[in-house]
């Protein structure tokens, strides 16, 4: 008997929910910023934003950038009751049953000088994930549908070095950028690594979430760079069965995706497939051509096009800074892409206000797209 065919309706968003993007510059707060401004429910920023997700109503949406609270009632609880479930610029109200949120590593102190300035600090540069205080930068997933939590798969302290053929870290004369004692320890992910089953209409989705570092705020050694490569070099892996024996995740457990399953792919990976920006683009290249992901579709929006107007691709880019970082790729198996976009209205439009500066919202842009669940 075929399964009951459904649409479902994905995005991804780096909504620039942490605490600097509230606070006067050199200042760096804590996840308590946050708290308050979601406890207020008036403020401006996070207002907009809300009534860019209340405009696309996605069924399933991955926040980045969204500090983590462990108390969802000052966390995300209180963005969906404050912001998402009142009305915002005369769209409609909109609520989200499940959610899911973990910690993440940035921010999370090291004891190890990781940037090599001559001082461990602990933060910054010198956590295991740049950050000021643990949780920032942090990620959750708002879904309409029910979360499978016993059977999520998080590889927040996967180690890099359990990575065959992991891309080196280099000083100039060549020797190791890591000292051997930080390398034993070091993950792979500045935030973490996600794979969150979705039960829709009786078939299981799965979500996998990621927001690996942004390539730069480095020097010649190229250590976010390569970071970031080796970050979306993971789910690579994780699709390809002959591949993922080596990857393990939080619980102990082994191995990657299976193949024949319904996933979606999305986050704000930092990289472009266009050669914009100072990311190693292999991965990325890789990763949105690999065997397992339909490409038959690329969200774009017309006020991406007209922000640089000189580039034939730029109609793709998601982030104001002329590029496209954000990323939703379905699988090939079990959907078919019925619809797409990226919330980027064109200046002549009402809702450019919402996106017209960074203070507006965010300076990344909502990515979606429709998906029929085909029966398998």
């Amino acid at each position: 008997m075929a399964n009951h065919v459904s649409e479902l309706k994905v995005a991804t968003f780096n909504v620039s929910m942490e605490s600097t993007n509230y606070l006067p510059q050199g200042e760096t707060g804590n996840n308590q910023v946050l708290a308050s401004i979601l406890t207020d429910g008036n403020n401006p920023q996070v207002k907009n934003i809300a009534a860019i997700i209340q405009r696309v109503r996605p069924d399933v949406l991955l926040l980045n950038e969204f500090d983590y609270i462990a108390d969802p009632e000052q966390g995300i609880q209180a963005f969906i009751k404050n912001y998402l479930n009142q009305p915002q610029a005369g769209s409609e109200p909109i609520n989200y049953p499940y959610f899911y949120y973990s910690t993440v590593n940035t921010g999370q102190p090291s004891p190890f000088d990781l940037d090599n300035s001559g001082e461990a600090t602990g933060v910054g540069a010198d956590a295991w994930g740049y950050g000021f205080y643990p949780g920032q930068y942090g990620m959750v997933l708002l879904s309409k549908y029910p979360i499978v939590h016993d059977n999520v798969r998080t590889f927040q302290h996967f180690k890099w070095k359990d990575m065959p053929g992991f891309m080196p870290t280099k000083k100039q004369d060549g020797s190791t950028w890591y000292s051997s004692e930080a390398w034993q320890q070091m993950p792979l992910s500045s935030k973490s690594h996600w794979d969150v089953p979705i039960s829709v209409d009786n078939n299981t989705v799965h979500i996998l979430a990621s927001h690996p570092t942004p390539p730069v705020f480095d020097g010649p050694e190229n250590r976010n760079g390569i970071r970031n490569h080796d970050e979306i070099r993971f789910w690579l892996d994780y699709l390809t069965p002959g591949n993922a024996g080596y990857i393990y995740d939080d619980n102990g457990n082994t191995g990657g995706l299976a193949t024949n399953s319904r996933f979606v792919l999305m986050g704000d990976l930092n990289a472009s497939v266009d050669g914009d920006g100072d990311a190693i683009n292999s991965a990325i290249k890789a990763l949105v051509t690999h065997q397992r992901i339909n490409q038959s579709f690329t969200p774009k929006s017309i006020g991406a096009a007209q922000n640089s107007p000189e580039q034939a691709h730029a109609k793709y880019h998601t982030a104001a800074w002329r590029m496209r970082a954000d990323y939703v790729l379905a699988a090939d198996f079990g959907f078919n892409i019925t619809d797409g976009g990226v919330f980027w209205p064109a200046k002549n439009e009402a809702d450019y206000l919402m996106v017209g500066t960074r203070g507006a919202s965010s300076d990344h842009r909502l990515v979606w797209l429709t998906l029929e669940l085909s029966a398998e």
